[in-house]
């Protein structure tokens, strides 16, 4: 019943129950007050004056509305409760009982306080249930839960998990099975560990285990266990089968757009898995019922048979360009052919160079498909319009609004625009790209009549007072010009300035811009060194005089502040913008400090990275030098060359030296080079020497070959072209990877060298364009050699020879003919190369080095670096053998017997004693006088082993942790040690290596033992023991709180300080261990003595206090008499409760300091004392408690015809009698609840 002050539900005689409480809001509760209304149902007080006439039972007690036996037969049943409409719960409750052995905190006497009411409150403020416990008759623990369905199940779980013990169990189930217990994304888990309030661990993938581990109550271990079983049950009637199929059969089985396997899926209720087109896989796999699944199997068994026997293929030529179109978008035209026509299309992969599409169908078919793939691959075409790289972003427009209006009409058209081309490439079906093009040359037209470009060449270093603070000067010209001014990045370094726009503006914008860079090199920059305190001075309070400064004189427009880097820097340097980009702060030392250190501090990759540019610094301003060099203005621009490429190929060749010309126009001489010392001089003479050449033969021609070509003319290490440049003394270069132009190719030097370089040059271009094709005969026994390795060696080979391309027969046809296409040079000189290969192959020998297998390991060396060494020196190749896990033993030759020999020893008389072990035996393939030099180059390798004699017991120090120590003095020294077993105590370590290595290794091992014998001889100084007595009543003392006192005696001695234990007996409770140097325990030892001399110097006197001040002196949590504590440097002990004296109260410590902490507390105790006698005397006047009035004797709660008042004359029941009324358990002393106010 739920009752009327809000206690919303009742757990009778300790047993579980569960019941549902509603919320009544004003609303609902005036409704039901106006349903007991309509019934005149009268609620009777029974006071004094209506003693006489007591309600009725019924009229106290309304009986509850019987159960209708059907709904047809319901009637509404007569009573006050009748119009009462039901009210759904939003609130539940539920009631959970723990029983006495599996509760986990049992102490009776702290039963609503202690942890058990602090995990209470937590699980109240985690969840939102509210939680009120009860103690049964059976010292069970009731626990009453309301709130939200969801809140109640959480609080269930955490109730479960932290009140009750927790048991375990284990549940087997086949590995396969326990992804469905898991569930999509661990939800099946997570639901299944809160419906049973366990815990359910499952094991990792890689765990071979099949154990389920559930952690939780008895109850809930069961549920869980019964619904794991259950699922696995579930997933023993499925079936898993794998079927063969060949890849090109899988589309038809899929069908066109998987109709036919999701048909056959739907049918049969099998999962089929068919491996996608990009996945090299021939496994279908089939999941699901058996009986289903074996009918699945035979449906995909016999299409794939029927289409074995009927379909044929024919190949066809189509462009590698237009295989996207028969793929189609997602494929879907391959799926479309497939749907029309029941034939498969098979194209080659993008990687691959084939243009062989295999149409795989019925012969009748196969027609009307290859129609259908030409259609669609000649159904889209490409095209290109020109168009200068700098018009392209006015052709996309802004946010490409200008662009979005042709692709709107043809949005099947792909317009690219590729960064420094001059095209405009288009994709598409062929009418809508002819409509694009049509529209983009329009555009181009009109762009090229109304619009124009500049470039002007602007020192970067002004760039930035170009586009002034804020962008303020580049957006005032943009602006009034009507241009875009693009300005390159200062990372790039480069001094290009574009001007795009209306052809007048920019012609204005490009004078602008032209004379703001010349005022600014005709600037002068000063250093002036001010002392650093004078600084702030100068710049005054929030910048005030600097900026009068800068406003008298406007024509200085940069003033800025520098800093030394460091003491022994030449230079200067703003620190400004390091701190700007790394995002750090940057302090230096003071100016009358010594020191050198910079303090650089933020977020650890920011400080590294302001660190490297520090460092950068002040190594530039310690390594650089400049020199200046006269070379007539006239001769700069040939220099400097196309878009700065001579310039720029002198630099590079000089390790990235910086080379400044004057400003065109200036008139100077004067070109500055910049750079480590050394490079500069090498630039310096390169380019006096360039301005010779160019003074007497400045004459320059540009060829034109293709990039494959390059490597071909310039030859294997620059051969072909340094011997064009010898016979005619001309310079050429070759364009880097960095150009635009990669077919442009420079030839510089006198008129006559120049055209002779030139003639030969164009001779060899003609040749390399002239393609033939050869063949030659290789012996198809060296085929492998050349495609292994998806033909590494022809790669190479196509590389070195100018692209030449070189096609082996197919494999498996007898063929020995090789074709070789390209230039006829080429050609040539690959088919000399495939020859000397061969004639490697041919001369080929494979010859046998024994050396004994437990020398293999150190002749590979580490990683194998040695073997590798050999192999590249020698050109050969090296097999070892497979290691010989279990050498046989030796047998013992066989007894004779009547003249013949045992049968094990017919076998032994075949294998020869004095013939080398297979596991010995090393191959060296190649030619035979490198295998020979091979070979000795190994046999040198053969380790030599020397013994040394080291103590045993150091033995494990030397092998170290799980053998580290070991293993690097192995890799260290290249060799290999053996320490004896530990059973054989023996001193011999072995080590085993080269006879260079050795001498090394044996200095290492003996300079470790040193360290190790000096590390002993510490340990044993270090082990020093010191016995000292101390009576046991000063150890607590001595130890101080929290330890605090000896953990400050042992770091400040690193001593090790050991108490007795109290609980063994057999020690003397006297004595104090101190472990240590001797000179450390004797000083730890004096400290502890001089604690104990000021201890026995304490006295301990017995002060009578009121025990009723005792809780005020001590103050919230004995802050107050620690304070008196701290103050009078004593202890002060409190009785504690059930003391024989409860106001005797000890105070020790030095005399003079117990007599004045006795006299302050007792002062205290007066003070303290007035104030409880005044309490006292108010509680006499104060109303007593309710509990402690006398109650008159009642009759109780009286009602007319109860059923015991009837004919049968029952007894009414027996408020006092325990039997009527049965108690909820132990009674509980009245007090405030810890999880909140009782409502």
């Amino acid at each position: 019943l739920a009752a009327a002050d809000g206690i919303p539900g009742l757990c009778v005689g300790g047993k579980s129950t569960m019941s549902s409480v509603a919320v009544l809001t004003q609303e609902s509760f005036a409704e039901h007050r106006s349903g007991l209304a309509q019934q005149q149902v009268k609620v009777t007080a029974l006071n004094s004056e209506e003693e006489n006439d007591p309600p009725t039972y019924k009229e106290a007690f309304p009986p509850l509305p019987e159960k209708a036996p059907c709904l047809e037969a319901a009637q509404e049943p007569a009573g006050p409760w009748s119009k009462i409409r039901p009210i759904k719960a939003s609130v539940i409750t539920q009631v959970f009982h723990v029983p006495l052995e599996e509760r986990k905190y049992k102490d009776m006497n702290q039963f609503g306080e202690g942890e058990q009411a602090k995990i209470c409150l937590d699980i109240m403020q985690k969840t939102g249930a509210h939680l009120e416990l009860s103690l049964a008759k059976d010292q069970g623990l009731s626990i009453m839960v309301s709130g939200k369905l969801e809140a109640v199940m959480k609080a269930r779980k955490e109730i479960v998990a932290r009140l009750q013990t927790q048991a375990s169990a284990t549940v087997a189930i086949p590995k396969e099975h326990h992804r469905f217990v898991i569930g999509k994304n661990g939800e099946k888990l997570q639901d299944l560990e809160l419906k049973t309030a366990t815990k359910i661990q499952i094991p990792r993938p890689d765990d071979p285990s099949n154990q389920i581990k559930i952690t939780g109550t008895k109850e809930g271990i069961e549920k869980a266990r019964h619904e794991i079983l259950l699922i696995s049950a579930e997933q023993d009637k499925r079936a898993v089968e794998r079927l063969d199929v060949e890849k090109v059969y899988h589309p038809f089985i899929a069908g066109p757009y998987n109709k036919l396997v999701s048909e056959l899926m739907q049918e049969t209720g099998t999962r089929i898995n068919i491996p996608p087109p990009s996945v090299n896989k021939t496994e279908i796999v089939f999941t699901g019922e058996k009986e289903q699944l074996a009918q699945a199997v035979a449906r995909v068994k016999k299409i794939y048979e029927e289409k074995k026997k009927k379909t044929t293929t024919i190949a066809v030529e189509v462009k590698k360009s237009q295989h996207k179109y028969v793929i189609g978008p997602k494929g879907n035209s391959l799926q479309e052919i497939l749907e029309k026509t029941g034939v498969s299309v098979e194209i080659p992969p993008t990687d691959s160079s084939s243009e062989t599409v295999i149409l795989r169908g019925e012969p009748e078919k196969l027609g009307q498909a290859l129609t259908e793939v030409y259609a669609k691959a000649n159904s889209f075409t490409v095209s290109s319009v020109s168009a200068p790289s700098w018009l392209h972003r006015f052709i996309i427009g802004k946010k490409g609004q200008n662009l979005a209006k042709i692709t709107q009409q043809m949005p099947k058209v792909h317009i690219e625009f590729t960064e420094g081309e001059d095209k405009i490439t288009l994709e598409g079906p062929t009418e809508d790209v002819n409509v694009a093009q049509e529209q983009i040359e329009v555009m181009v037209k009109d762009l090229i009549n109304r619009m124009d470009y500049a470039e002007i060449n602007v020192d970067h270093k002004f760039h930035r007072h170009l586009i002034g603070k804020n962008g303020a000067n580049i957006n005032r010209i943009k602006d009034l010009y009507k241009v875009s001014v693009r300005i390159p990045p200062d990372n790039e370094k480069s001094n290009l300035i574009r001007i795009e726009g209306d052809p007048q503006g920019v012609q204005q914008a490009k004078k602008e811009l032209l004379e703001l860079a010349s005022r600014m090199e005709n600037e002068r920059t000063k250093d002036l060194i001010i002392e650093q305190k004078f600084h702030r001075t100068i710049i005054g309070q929030k910048g005030e005089r600097i900026r009068e400064i800068r406003e008298k004189f406007p024509e200085v427009r940069y003033l800025s502040f520098l800093c030394y880097l460091s003491n022994n820097f030449a230079g200067m340097y703003s620190l400004w913008q390091i701190r700007e980009e790394s995002n750090t702060k940057i302090d230096l030392p003071a100016e009358n400090s010594n020191s050198e250190t910079i303090v650089i501090t933020g977020k650890k990759a920011n400080c590294e990275a302001a660190r490297h540019r520090i460092l950068a610094i002040q190594k530039e301003l310690a390594n650089i030098t400049e020199v200046e060099v006269s070379i007539p203005s006239k001769l700069h621009n040939s220099l400097i060359g196309a878009k700065g490429r001579f310039i720029r190929s002198i630099m590079e060749e000089c390790g990235g030296v910086h080379i400044h010309f004057p400003t065109e126009g200036s008139g100077s001489d004067t070109v500055t080079i910049r750079g480590p010392a050394q490079d500069v001089e090498k630039a310096k003479k390169q380019l006096l020497h360039l301005a010779e050449e160019k003074q007497t033969k400045s004459y320059t021609v540009d060829l034109r070959a293709k990039p494959e070509y390059h490597k071909f003319l310039i030859g294997k290490g620059g051969g072909n072209i340094r011997k064009v440049r010898d016979n005619t003394g001309a310079r050429i270069i070759f364009p880097t990877s960095e150009d635009k132009d990669q077919e442009l190719i420079t030839i510089m030097g006198t008129e006559e060298a120049v055209k002779e370089a030139q003639k030969e040059l164009e001779a060899l271009i003609k040749n390399l364009d002239n393609v033939v094709e050869d063949s030659m005969v290789v012996d198809p026994k060296h085929h492998r050699h050349f495609v292994i390795r998806r033909g590494q060696v022809l790669r190479e080979i196509a590389d070195e020879y100018g692209g030449v391309m070189v096609s082996f027969p197919r494999s498996g046809t007898q063929s020995d003919k090789v074709t070789l296409k390209g230039a006829k040079d080429c050609v040539e000189a690959a088919k000399k190369r495939i020859q000397e290969i061969i004639e490697d192959l041919e001369a080929q020998v494979t010859i046998e080095c024994t050396i004994p297998q437990k020398f293999h390991r150190s002749i590979m060396g580490p990683k194998g670096s040695r073997i590798q060494q050999i192999t590249r020196d020698y050109g050969v190749q090296i097999k070892f053998p497979d290691r010989e896990e279990n050498p046989a033993p030796v047998v013992e030759p066989a007894v004779q017997e009547n003249g013949e020999e045992g049968g094990e020893g017919k076998e032994g008389k075949d294998t020869d004693p004095s013939s080398p072990k297979k596991c010995d035996i090393i191959i060296i393939s190649g030619r035979r006088e490198k295998c020979e030099a091979a070979k000795e180059a190994l046999q040198a390798l053969v380790p030599v082993t020397i013994e040394v004699e080291v103590p045993f017991d150091l033995h494990r120090y030397i092998i170290g942790q799980k053998g580290s120590g070991i293993r690097k003095m192995m890799d260290e020294f290249e060799v290999n040690i053996q320490v004896p077993a530990p059973e054989l105590q023996s001193d011999i370590i072995t080590i085993t290596g080269l006879a260079t290595n050795l001498d090394r290794a044996k200095a290492g091992l003996l300079e470790r033992v040193k360290e190790l014998q000096a590390e002993q001889e510490d340990r044993a100084l270090r082990s020093f023991k010191l016995t000292v007595t101390v009576d046991p009543k000063y150890h607590p003392k001595i130890i101080g709180r929290k330890g605090a006192v000896i953990t400050q005696i042992r770091t400040e001695h690193e001593v090790n300080i050991q108490f007795p234990d109290k609980d063994d007996e057999s020690q003397a409770q006297d004595q104090i261990t101190i472990t240590g140097y001797e000179k450390n325990a004797e000083a730890a030892r004096d400290a502890i003595m001089k604690i104990v001399g000021e201890l026995e110097q304490m006295v301990s006197e017995d002060v009578t206090l009121d025990h009723r001040v005792h809780a005020r002196i001590i103050g919230a949590r004995g802050k107050a008499i620690r304070k008196i504590m701290d103050e009078f440097k004593v202890d002060i002990r409190f009785p504690q409760s059930g003391a024989p004296d409860p106001n005797c109260v000890t105070v020790t410590g030095l005399p003079e300091n117990v007599e004045e902490a006795i006299d302050h507390i007792l002062n205290l105790e007066e003070e303290y004392l007035a104030d409880v006698v005044d309490n006292e005397a108010m509680q006499v006047y104060m109303k007593p408690s309710s509990h402690e009035e006398s109650k008159a004797p009642s009759k109780g709660f009286v009602v007319r015809d109860a059923p015991w008042a009837t004919v049968n004359n029952e007894k009414a029941p027996d408020m006092s009698s325990s039997e009527d009324f049965p108690s909820f358990g132990a009674q509980v002393a009245p007090k405030t609840l810890p999880w909140g106010p009782k409502r």
